[in-house]
Parts: C-alpha cells; structure tokens; sequence
C-alpha cells in the first residue's frame, strides 16, 4: 500500500494529464457557478475511506461536480473583485513546480530556483527604479507581502529610535489602504495615523499636514502609498509622499498588489513616480502579469534590513547561513520558512513570450477601461460613469437602481453566465464595477453586460 503511494502510475498521469489538456484548451474558460453545500456534501461522503478510490472516478467527481462549483477567476467574462489571467506558459510550469516538488526555502536547498526567481524581482525592481542592491523574495499575496514588510519598518525604527518592545508606534496609511494593511497594523501591534484622502488619493501635501498635527508623543514611524487601489485603481502621489517620507525619515511602503503591474504600461508609467523611493514594494504577479495564484513579488531597498528582522534562528537552521557571498535565501525576507518556488511559473512566462508582450496585454486592460467609458458616456443615457478610469477598473452606476437592483442584476449575470460582475460600494452608495484584466476580454462581452442594465 505504501509502495503504491509513491510508485508512478501510467494509467492515473494519463488521466490527469489528459484532463489538463482539456483544461488547457478551454476558449473561452466558461464562469461556472456558486456552489451548493449539500449537494457538495452529498458528492463528498465517504469519499475519504480507508481503502482509496479508484482515480478515474475521483476526477470524474472533481470534473462534474467539484470543479464547476467554482467560478473561474480566469474567464474573460470573470470583471469582479481583481480576476486572474494566467498565461498557458505559467500554468504549464506552474505543473513542472509541483510535479518536481520544487520549493524555495534557501540557496543551499534550491539554488536554481531562487536565481530565476530573483531575475524576476530584479526586472521588477528596474521597472520600479529601485537600486541595483534592491532585492526580495515571492510571497504567496498581497496580504503576507505588507505583512513582512512592515514587521521590518516596525523593528528598524525601533531599534533606531531606542523603543523597548511593546511601546506604541505608528504607520500613516490613508482612508483608502487595503484592508490587509489595517489587519497587519493589528497584528504587528502598531496604530493607525489615518490620513484623510482628496479625491479618493493620498497626498504628500495631506500627510505633511497630518503629521503636523499629529501627538508627538506616539511616534509615526512609516507611511504606506498604494500603487492601485482595489476598487477605483487610484494611485496615490507618490512623489510627494516619498518626498515628505525623507523629511521625517519615516519607512516608505508602496501596496502595489493590483496596480503596481503598470510599471509595465507607458500610457500609465508617470503616474508611479517617486516608487524608486520606496523602501518596500508589493506587486501581485497573480493578478495583473498573468501568473497562477499564490504569487507576490515583495521587494526591499535595502533587503539587508529585512535579514536582519526576518532570519529565523535555530541550530538546524545554521548550514544555511554560511557567509557565502551567493547566499541568498528567501526565508530571510518575509515571515515564513517554508515556500514553494512560487515565482518560477512567472519566469518561464517572461521568458518565453518577452516583456514587450506583458506591456501589451496590460495595456489592454487599460485600453478596455478607457473605452468602456467612453461607451457608456456614447451609447448608455440611464448609465453613468462615477470617476475617470485610472487603470483598468471602471466604476458606473445605473441611474434609479438601489442597492437590491444591483445585487440581483449581478445573480442574474452570473445564472445566465453573461458575466461575473459584483456590485461595490462607493462613498456610501452601491454602485457596478468592472476590473479589466484578461486581455480575451472583448467589448462585445462589455456591451453585452451593459445592455442588460437598461
């Protein structure tokens, strides 16, 4: 039985391989729908028994019932929250990963992996015009990236600043920061500074103003600009607050999760001015450079300081820290120890289509944003477009709807598999949303959304 376990089985590769084929090929991937917990459970029981199942009727489950109870976040008609669109080549080497049991844990263990993982955050890092010295490691999302970053401007400060353990300390962050920053200011034990936005964007010019008034007796320690917001795909001026970031010699963090793949764009370049002076920099390569979920590229300035917060000390851990020059081990950067080589299916991505083809599916994106827009403004009089796209989300609302027409308007896209497209909130009202990611995405499918809106 345990020899079974281990040995290669041609029938069962033949099948999994096979149904990857078929995956592979889907044109376009189909939405799928919600799931139903009975009839999930129903499909499930006794499945876990002490004697096994035979595979063909294992997947055969997974394909009728587990898998089209998921809605597929890389259909071209998947526009909620942020979708992911990984490219064919990704998902290929994301198998090549897995099915070689690659991991990522130090240089001694998966020196190969690392140095190609690192050639990505290297191409990243000059994108961001962060020095030659800049360096990190992949991370599984947006959420562990601000995590480890900020446990490092935590302990930095307060080893500059002579602070014993536990003594309170803050981040400035806006009334736009992601939801995992303010989890992680929880976690790390560190207090808002909430600076107010204009126009749904920090300011240098708001964050100067609230560090003046601030309570001297709580020192601000960092500051966190988004790159992208989730919802409106705002960029903050970044310029400025890396500027007033100098001034007070506060930890500068970038939250680039969704947006920060525009340093691809130039149509939308200039608007990440001043991220080459970032001390900390997130970027989710599964959402918008078209990487296989769990893939976060974090990147420090000085990684250096994120060694010295991050190195977990343990005897059996020692023959990792050798002092060699090329040592270079990702568990040093973030808050885990274990990781799979997460940026590898990336690395192959770029490798084989090249930069320039990334540039042109983002900028898609943006191109689709820009004329779903215009469409709107032309063609649709009950709609209206709330702000200007800034990157590829566009967020409208339908005249007269209250937020019960928006929500059943959504069930009914995705029941008919129109489109998969979540209502949001906007300054207190709900409103519709499309995140524009998938360059398959056509304006047809847009059109055809909106027409069930009137």
């Amino acid at each position: 039985m345990t020899q079974r376990m281990h040995r290669y089985d041609p029938t069962m590769v033949d099948l999994v391989f096979d149904y990857m084929r078929e995956r592979l090929q889907y044109d376009p991937v189909p939405l799928d729908h919600p799931g139903d917990g009975a009839r999930l459970g129903e499909a499930l029981s006794g499945l876990l028994n002490a004697q096994g199942n035979d595979p063909a009727e294992v997947l055969k489950l997974y394909d009728h019932e587990l898998s089209r109870a998921v809605i597929s976040a890389d259909s071209p008609r998947y526009l909620s929250f942020i979708p992911c669109a990984p490219t064919k080549a990704a998902l290929l080497f994301d198998m090549v990963v897995s099915c070689a049991s690659l991991q990522g844990i130090s240089w001694l263990e998966a020196a190969g992996a690392i140095a190609a993982e690192n050639q990505v955050l290297r191409l990243i890092s000059d994108r961001a015009g962060l020095p030659d010295t800049a360096g990190g490691c992949f991370v599984s999302g947006g959420s562990a990236g601000n995590l480890s970053a900020l446990v490092v401007a935590r302990d930095t400060a307060r080893r500059r600043l002579g602070l014993a353990p536990g003594a309170r300390m803050r981040i400035a962050v806006s009334d736009q920061t992601h939801s995992s920053v303010t989890n992680t200011l929880n976690i790390i034990g560190v207090e808002k500074l909430v600076v107010p936005t204009e126009g749904h964007r920090l300011t240098g010019a708001a964050l100067r103003a609230a560090l003046a008034a601030g309570d001297d007796d709580i020192p601000v320690i960092g500051v966190v600009g988004t790159a992208g917001t989730t919802n409106a795909g705002i960029v903050d001026d970044l310029a400025g607050i890396a500027e007033v970031a100098r001034e007070f010699d506060l930890w500068f963090h970038v939250d680039g999760a969704y947006g920060g793949a525009g340093l691809f764009a130039p149509s939308v370049r200039a608007r990440y001015d001043g991220i080459e002076h970032a001390d900390s920099f997130v970027v989710d390569p599964h959402k918008w450079l078209f990487a296989p979920f769990d893939c976060a590229a974090l990147i420090y300035r000085k990684p250096w300081l994120a060694k010295g917060v991050h190195t977990q000390d343990a005897s059996y851990l020692d023959v990792l820290h050798t002092g060699d020059t090329e040592e270079w081990n990702p568990t040093d950067y973030a808050y885990h120890l274990t990781r799979r080589a997460r940026g590898l299916p990336l690395w192959f991505s770029l490798a084989v289509h090249g930069t320039d083809a990334y540039t042109e599916a983002i900028e898609t994106g943006i191109g689709l944003a820009r004329d779903t827009a215009a469409l709107i403004r032309a063609d649709y009089p009950d709609l209206e477009v709330v702000l200007d796209p800034v990157l590829s989300a566009v967020v409208f609302r339908r005249k007269g709807w209250a937020a019960e027409d928006y929500y059943a308007w959504s069930q009914r896209l995705l029941a008919e598999q129109t489109g998969f497209v979540t209502p949001t909130g906007w300054e207190g009202e709900v409103v519709a949303r499309f995140a524009f990611l998938h360059p398959g995405t056509t304006m047809d499918m847009v059109k055809e959304i909106l027409d069930t809106m009137v």
